[in-house]
C-alpha cells in the first residue's frame, strides 16, 4: 500500500518542489529579477500582444 502511495505522490512532490524553487529564485533579494522581467509580467505582455494581433 505504501508503495502505491509514494508512487502516486512522487510527481506531485516533484512539481511542488520545482514551483517552490522557481518562486524562491524570482523573489529572493539576491537573485530577484527586475519587476518587468518576472514571469507573470512577461506572460501578461505576451497575452496583450496576442490579443492585439487577434483584433
Amino acid at each position: 500500500m505504501s508503495y502505491l502511495l509514494s508512487r502516486g505522490l512522487d510527481p506531485f512532490v516533484g512539481a511542488f518542489t520545482g514551483v517552490l524553487a522557481f518562486y524562491l529564485h524570482e523573489t529572493h533579494p539576491r537573485t530577484a529579477r527586475p519587476e518587468e522581467e518576472r514571469l507573470f509580467q512577461l506572460l501578461q505582455w505576451k497575452y496583450r500582444k496576442y490579443q492585439h494581433t487577434r483584433q
